[in-house]
């Protein structure tokens, strides 16, 4: 009779931490270049890592030199949708090179992509956001940088890098969170999460900070230097069948906006977690306010609704 095998220990199945990963991010062009005019429909910025992203559905096309067909034959039946981009501003003083496009904005939209390869196979890929404002211009694009290891491995938990990219491919903000030790409740703090905030990538411009809550999911926001700046609170947990709502609030406890996750429906647990965004904010709010508030939206994310996917036979089992 062979011997029962000895139980796997979860330090061994799980590394203390994540392998090292190079980038593969190819950032845009430095040389100057002009604002973009309004309706600009580029191919998309050049600094946009498509190519390198496994699975990856490109959002624009790649351009090139157009195909020749004969006379009388017209193959481009579905022409590529045109990208209307926010008309560019020029730099504002003490405000972070390409972040002046917030100065104009009370609301932001997020939209998260839909990955070919993890809707197929379940392999998660990195995650891709269109970021646009009321009118659906296109205002950036948030790519995450993080190698296909410990993105399967950590899934939810997994350690990222967030680049904010602009319409000439400049990574304007850049967006940390270490590996997150993982724990049964938002109470303990060995839980909490922090986020860090860089722009221009390299210089520390804020962090958002969970705070620990037995009822309730709440974030402070810090400038650089430590200093509270508002406090962000939301629901026990996601809202399985109604949008949710996180509060956006001053020290002494006024309103003065609101990020809302809109409600995906009822769809099959096979269907990766693509979700929509909508944050609001007075106009005249601080630039480095806003920044760190779009950018709370997305440890949001990662916490509550990066859900892995169940694939179809383990589901069929379920069933049977």
């Amino acid at each position: 009779m062979q011997a029962p095998t000895a139980p796997i220990d979860d330090a061994e199945k799980f590394p203390e931490a994540p392998p090292s990963y190079v980038s593969q991010y190819q950032p845009g062009s430095s040389v100057p270049v002009s604002h973009p005019i309004a309706g600009y429909a580029g191919p998309g910025p050049v600094g946009y890592p498509y190519l390198n992203q496994p699975g990856g559905f490109p959002m624009y096309p790649s351009g090139g030199q157009p195909i020749v067909y004969p006379p009388g034959i017209n193959m481009n039946i579905n022409p590529p949708p045109q990208i209307s981009w926010m008309p560019g501003l020029p730099p504002l003083p003490n405000c972070p090179p390409g972040l002046e496009y917030l100065s104009q904005l009370d609301k932001i939209l997020v939209h998260q992509q839909i990955e070919i390869l993890e809707l197929i196979t379940q392999f998660e890929s990195n995650n891709r956001y269109e970021v646009k404002n009321s009118l659906g211009q296109m205002v950036y694009m948030v790519l995450e940088d993080t190698d296909d290891i410990t993105r399967n491995m950590y899934h939810s938990s997994r350690p990222f890098v967030l680049r904010v990219i602009d319409c000439m491919g400049r990574e304007v903000m850049r967006m940390e969170r270490p590996l997150w030790s993982d724990c049964c409740c938002f109470c303990c703090s060995g839980a909490m999460q922090e986020l860090e905030i860089q722009s221009p990538p390299g210089v520390t411009f804020g962090y958002v900070v969970q705070q620990g809550g037995c009822c309730k999911i709440m974030f402070r926001i810090e400038s650089q230097k430590r200093e509270h700046m508002l406090n962000i609170h939301g629901p026990c947990d996601g809202s399985c069948s109604s949008d949710t709502v996180f509060w956006i609030n001053t020290l002494d406890g006024g309103n003065i906006g609101k990020i809302r996750r809109q409600w995906r429906g009822f769809l099959p647990a096979t269907v990766p977690p693509v979700d929509n965004f909508e944050i609001t904010f007075p106009p005249d709010l601080d630039i480095p306010l806003k920044a760190l508030i779009f950018a709370t939206t997305f440890l949001i994310d990662f916490m509550l609704f990066e859900t892995r996917p169940t694939p179809p036979t383990q589901q069929n089992q379920q069933i049977q």
